[in-house]
């Protein structure tokens, strides 16, 4: 059976990096313009050059999002975009939904690989074999598709046709991703990549005649966000997705921080290769649920691969992020003194003890037992994001470039600080 692809995402050069190290087989990133994330950090010229060599001399491949609905304004400009993309910056292929785009794509990089967006809302056969006649090499599904869907679709299109579904992350409330809310509320396109998020926001109901009393719709006593989706999961799924004949996992969160990129990245690596060594006694790791776990999330659940939309809409109970660790620090390197080279992220102490998640295994909780400043100085905590340090544990445990290190959330249960 073919080995699916871990495909991740990568909002700025360092989340690149970091989940090629945890084990994506490619990731999707975008320019500063045309793609659908405008809020990432996403990749100047300079930067994509650079981080697709980067990925290429590690086997790993890049997709470029060009998926915004194009205006006429962007029609006139996007040329020398694509033109960059394919022969500068050398991408393997670019993400595309909208056809006068994806015209513009075979005019200018006729050997470049296109891959259709989720937002182009492929939903059937048909439309998969009508983007593969005009030379479309991917499909991204439309989330709203069940697993019998799919088997239905891989059944019905041609074999070099490749499929791409999202297995992980945030899902929108609207049909693949087309909002028009943001438009409406703050003026930002969603359909250009600018969406405020106005699903996540809690609403009140307004009677007509008295237009100055707002009343609750109360789901519950912390209010109701009837527009706000769950996250999906489906970790504990993934001999199904295999199975289905789905050719690329893809993993939603290019705004997500570099913890995000690394632990989603390192547990479907895990997960598919398991079950590529062993698809009949494929189990469940614990530690990869306990893992996503400790990422900032709303409650998971599977989509609607088992299920369609009409069934259950996957509305979030509320708009909390639950369970997130607290990341402290990112290991950069070892000294020949043994003392590790260490980023802070957020404030820690000499005697916290941290949780490990380091690129290949797993290991145990460290003590911390010495910080010491670039100067030399020894000191009790590191309050300042950014500083780098030099860090003792209480036993020897090997941790490679891009360690993390990192506490549960706070006593109550709450968000710590920079937890992404």
């Amino acid at each position: 059976m073919k080995r699916p692809e871990v495909l991740s995402p990568a909002g700025s050069p360092e989340k690149l990096r970091t989940a090629i190290a945890y084990g994506a087989d490619a990731v999707y990133m975008s320019g500063k313009r045309f793609g659908l994330r405008t809020f990432s950090d996403n990749f100047d010229h300079d930067e994509m050059k650079t981080s697709v060599t980067y990925a290429h001399e590690r086997g790993v491949k890049c997709y470029v999002t060009m998926n915004i609905m194009g205006l006429e304004a962007d029609l006139k400009v996007i040329d020398d975009e694509i033109d960059f993309t394919a022969h500068e910056a050398k991408a393997d292929a670019v993400l595309v939904s909208d056809p006068g785009i994806f015209a513009r794509v075979r005019a200018v990089a006729p050997d470049l690989d296109i891959h259709i967006s989720t937002q182009a809302s492929v939903t059937n056969s048909g439309a998969c074999n009508f983007w593969h006649s005009q030379g479309a090499t991917r499909i991204v599904l439309a989330r709203e598709l069940s697993l019998n869907d799919i088997r239905q679709i891989r059944a019905n299109i041609s074999k070099e046709l490749e499929l791409e579904a999202f297995v992980h992350g945030a899902m929108c409330v609207s049909y693949s991703g087309r909002c028009i809310l943001s438009n409406y509320f703050t003026g930002r396109r969603s359909n250009g990549g600018a969406c405020a998020q106005p699903c996540r926001w809690g609403y009140s109901l307004i009677e007509e005649k008295r237009p100055d009393e707002a009343f609750p719709i109360e789901q519950d006593e912390k209010g109701t966000y009837i527009l706000s989706s769950k996250d999906l999961a489906m970790i504990g799924h993934v001999p199904d997705l295999i199975e289905a004949g789905i050719d690329s996992l893809k993993i939603e969160g290019r705004i997500k921080g570099d913890y995000y990129a690394a632990v989603t990245a390192k547990v479907y690596r895990e997960a598919v290769d398991l079950y590529m060594r062993d698809p009949s006694g494929w189990r469940e790791d614990p530690r990869w649920p306990e893992l996503l776990e400790k990422l900032v999330h709303r409650d998971y659940d599977t989509g609607f691969f088992y299920g369609s939309p009409s069934e259950d809409a996957k509305i979030a109970e509320d708009r909390t992020y639950v369970k997130p660790a607290f990341v402290v620090a990112q290991i950069a390197g070892k000294r020949e003194d043994g003392s590790y080279i260490a980023v802070q992220k957020n404030k820690l102490y000499r005697g916290d003890v941290l949780n490990v998640l380091k690129p290949e295994g797993y290991a145990e909780p460290v003590k911390v037992t010495s910080i010491t400043g670039e100067d030399g100085v020894e000191l009790d905590s590191v309050p300042h994001p950014g500083t780098v340090f030099y860090v003792r544990f209480d036993r020897e445990e090997e941790l490679p470039e891009l360690t993390f290190l990192s506490r549960d959330g706070d006593k109550d249960g709450g968000i710590a600080p920079m937890a992404r």
